[in-house]
């Protein structure tokens, strides 16, 4: 089909639209979706601008197919003010490049002991809250979190890690980190939180989502608290569905991530998850960190990997493997994130915001370090033939990916 796009918004969708246009994109054996969005990242901006900055990401994510992203709070300062909120979505209209949909920190400085003030985060632009790679392990701070937030229908996002369990671990506990002598972090560290959160889900009727999911247990627990009518919903990336803790077999640091990459099951149930629907998204947690800081001995090297240049050709290769359809693909990676965080995207109707991802299945490449958007460059996929890639991205009708080049941005936009 064809759209036509007027302004900032699509002004008509049908089969071969016969209007003039001042200029036309043709997509010809490509596919024309709603524009990706990505839930979970970390641009680093303020305070560790030397991994990444609002711009660098940005750019990463129109490089990757994503029209907007949504900030993890674990910068410095934590983003815990409506203040936080503001800047970044004014760094994003400055930059002019892709929308930025922050999440606001559920406790103060990320401590875990004092709720921020979640009605002015959202005033300030914010679309969720988390305290992302800081568990709330107190029980009656996230009960008290998911009540206040219903108030504001903000869905509370989580990151399930029994500390206890954790225990200072730095790879999945098993035969490859016994084999290794390094710390492992059970299973049971996600699956204990998965656990706990769900009954506190239940108590307060609040909106929770399980980020980056990784393990058949937590999965195993998600899939039934969804049958009996739990307000929760989860994601998972693309690590976790295509490496192992084999990945780790020669103390490569660019395969160490929180959490852990798992066994071969795991990722079985990962995908069995994809198919079912029990897992509702595909994000990257996207978790820049600078080369002198990966090039140290494992366990002394911080979590995290980039993903945003990458996801989507790996999330292709789900359709191909038949574990997915296409559309289940994009509604993974644009609809249901938009629907989550209650934004007004993620569709190619008419009167819809002109958001649109062209992509062209079939072009092969592969991942160099010099062709990297992103200011750090520590992916476990470097070197790997990938196949699919975004070749245009329109945000609120604005061609800002043409061709696989960024253009120069011009003029202010206002992000809705």
């Amino acid at each position: 089909m064809d759209l036509l796009i007027e302004n900032d918004r699509i002004k008509k969708v049908g089969k071969n639209l016969t209007e003039k246009a001042d200029q036309e994109i043709s997509a010809k054996g490509k596919i024309v979706c709603p524009g990706l969005i990505d839930v979970h990242v970390h641009l680093r901006q303020p305070g560790y601008e030397y991994k990444e900055t609002i711009e660098t990401g940005l750019r990463s994510a129109l490089k990757g197919g994503f029209t907007g992203v949504c900030p993890m709070p674990n910068t410095n300062p934590i983003a815990d003010r409506r203040s936080d909120m503001e800047f970044q979505i004014g760094e994003a209209r400055r930059l002019n490049l892709a929308h930025i949909w922050p999440v606001g920190a559920v406790t103060l400085r990320e401590e875990g002991k004092e709720l921020t003030e979640f009605g002015e985060l959202k005033k300030g632009g914010a679309v969720a809250l988390s305290d992302d790679g800081r568990p709330v392990s107190d029980s009656n701070i996230l009960r008290r979190a998911l009540e206040y937030a219903k108030k504001f229908d903000l869905v509370i996002m989580v990151h399930c890690q029994d500390e206890g369990l954790f225990c200072g671990g730095c790879m999945n506990e098993g035969f490859v980190s016994t084999k290794l002598g390094l710390p492992g972090i059970p299973v049971e560290s996600e699956s204990v939180e998965v656990a706990r959160d769900i009954q506190l889900a239940d108590l307060t009727g609040g909106r929770l989502h399980f980020c980056h999911i990784s393990g058949k247990k937590s999965l195993d627990l998600i899939r039934q608290a969804k049958a009996q009518g739990s307000r929760v919903t989860a994601e998972t990336c693309p690590h976790y569905f295509h490496l192992t803790e084999e990945s780790v077999l020669h103390y490569n640091t660019n395969a160490k991530m929180n959490p852990p990459l798992r066994t071969k099951e795991d990722v079985e149930a990962v995908k069995r998850s994809l198919t079912d629907g029990t897992i509702d998204v595909i994000s990257t947690d996207h978790a820049p960190h600078a080369e002198s800081e990966k090039d140290a001995e494992f366990d002394r090297a911080p979590f995290g990997i980039i993903g945003l240049e990458t996801s989507l050709a790996l999330s292709l290769r789900l359709v191909e493997e038949k574990v997915i359809s296409l559309s289940e693909l994009v509604t993974k990676m644009s609809l249901k994130p938009a629907e989550i965080l209650n934004i007004n995207r993620g569709h190619l109707s008419e009167g819809a915001y002109a958001d649109v991802t062209i992509f062209d299945p079939r072009i092969e490449w592969v991942v160099e370090k010099e062709d990297l958007e992103s200011k750090s460059k520590n992916s476990p996929f470097l070197g790997w033939k990938m196949k699919g890639r975004a070749t245009d991205v329109l945000v609120d009708g604005r061609h800002i990916l043409q061709n696989g080049v960024i253009a120069s941005p011009e003029g202010a936009w206002q992000s809705n």
